[in-house]
């Protein structure tokens, strides 16, 4: 929890908003344009962080805030030239935010003491503690830190690429930069026929997005009058929503209440069913007991599959299926002690959210300074805590707060004793105004800890 005037403050302003009736893309895989060093050299530095992302960049400021670092003696690896804010990315979908304005130059994201190596991870080499980049250069390192993030599968979806790229179409996704935008000018063009916005099972960054983006689409056209609330016979715009998963969300407290919002605007739920081609209009679908399903739709909204990258997938310090293979309490690599990974690429069994950095982060860096130390006290745990603020309208947000096992931790419902299942408008000026400032302005530098607030012991 927040503390001292912080507390008051936040108290404060929440209980304010309850009373008035108002309210990342990062790609690891996309290199910078820097010229890489044209002889392999080699660096050492006492902790060596993969990503420059919101795992990367927390984490690595909030080691260099403990004051036991000198110049160089932290290093962030990472081929990009942009850092976006990626939860973002469903406002600009719903016609929020400009996302020109989510986006800023990673290296001036970056401290002066740390030193960035603009370059890819080649391969890792945790027999001599070191990693190799694509420039041929050999990292060393001390302490070890993956968080490289995942890689957004567009090819997993047969015809979506192309669907894409045509800015005629009404095919659109929120999970890339490039693409996020397109989903507004869509969702405007649509005046009267079938709508499908679709989730994969599996991997996948942020698993409430996809609903997030239905539900703005849907209370936009509400407004306008191309849909009946509740009566879908009744309505020029029929929705569907395609999930791979047999529920609205993984959370059962908070998939009820989906469930219940979905029946009452008429959403057509198609459970089991995970999108596997697009074909001019029509949407295929793999459903249960290996049937295809064919689907007519005039918008579709579609989210790929998403899974490690190769360079993680095929690494020694990769399980089963490509994740960075950590112990879920302490996220210390299960076979290599000075190796670490929090984030979308941690084999961490919970949401892949900024807001689950927020509390790993600060406990990754706990553990990391206790090995350092050679104290030999127990490592902090991670409980699993995540969140994800669904918009269900404009202007209301369901703010889920969950810990391992799908079990509610919610921060306001401590707070001041509201239920966080109930959409709300103060949350969603947290969602659209709050979060990402709080992003830029302190998270990247280590500042920010999500429901703990403010980071001021480190």
């Amino acid at each position: 929890m927040l503390s001292g005037q912080a507390t008051r403050v936040a108290r404060a302003t929440v209980r304010n908003c309850f009373s008035s009736p108002v309210q990342a893309t990062r790609s690891y895989a996309v290199a910078s344009s820097a010229a890489f060093s044209a002889v392999p050299s080699n660096h050492a530095h006492k902790v060596v962080v993969i990503g420059g992302g919101a795992a990367g960049l927390s984490v690595s400021h909030q080691l260099l805030r403990s004051g036991q670092f000198s110049q160089g003696d932290i290093a962030v690896i990472d081929p990009s030239t942009w850092h976006h804010y990626q939860p973002g990315w469903t406002l600009v979908g719903g016609g929020l935010k400009d996302k020109n304005d989510l986006r800023k130059p990673l290296a001036k994201l970056i401290d002066p003491k740390l030193k960035f190596h603009n370059d890819a991870v080649a391969t890792f080499n945790p027999g001599d503690n070191s990693v190799t980049l694509r420039s041929g250069d050999k990292v060393m390192y001390e302490q070890l830190i993956v968080a490289p993030g995942i890689h957004v599968k567009y090819d997993s979806i047969k015809g979506l690429p192309e669907a894409l790229a045509d800015e005629a179409g009404l095919v659109s996704t929120i999970y890339g930069y490039d693409t996020c935008d397109k989903l507004a000018r869509s969702v405007n063009q649509l005046k009267r026929g079938t709508a499908i916005f679709t989730q994969p099972s599996g991997i996948v960054k942020c698993a409430g997005a996809p609903q997030k983006a239905m539900w703005l689409a849907y209370d936009k056209w509400a407004r306008a009058g191309l849909l009946r609330r509740g009566d879908r016979d009744a309505s020029p715009i029929k929705i569907s929503f395609a999930t791979g998963l047999p529920v609205m969300f993984g959370v059962p407290k908070y998939s009820a209440k989906l469930e219940d919002l979905r029946r009452q605007r008429g959403v057509e739920g198609l459970f089991q069913h995970d999108l596997v081609e697009i074909n001019g209009n029509e949407a295929v679908f793999a459903a249960p007991g290996g049937e295809k399903v064919t689907r007519h739709f005039d918008l579709l909204h579609a989210v790929p599959k998403m899974g490690p990258h190769q360079f993680v997938a095929q690494s020694p310090l990769a399980n089963e299926v490509g994740l960075v293979d950590v112990d879920d309490a302490t996220m210390q690599h299960k076979k290599y002690p000075n190796v670490w990974s929090l984030g979308d690429a941690s084999s961490l069994p919970t949401s892949k959210t900024a807001a689950a950095i927020t509390s790993q982060a600060p406990i990754l860096v706990s553990n990391i300074m206790q090995m350092i130390d050679a104290k030999g006290k127990p490592l902090a745990s991670y409980d699993g805590y995540t969140s994800c603020p669904i918009t269900t309208s404009y202007g209301k947000v369901l703010l889920a707060e969950f810990v391992y096992g799908g079990k509610p931790k919610e921060t306001f419902g401590k707070w001041i004793g509201i239920d966080q299942a109930t959409p709300r408008r103060p949350f969603y000026y947290l969602k659209k105004d709050f979060f990402p400032w709080v992003y830029y302005k302190f998270m990247m530098k280590g500042q920010w800890a999500g429901p703990n607030g403010f980071n001021t012991r480190i």
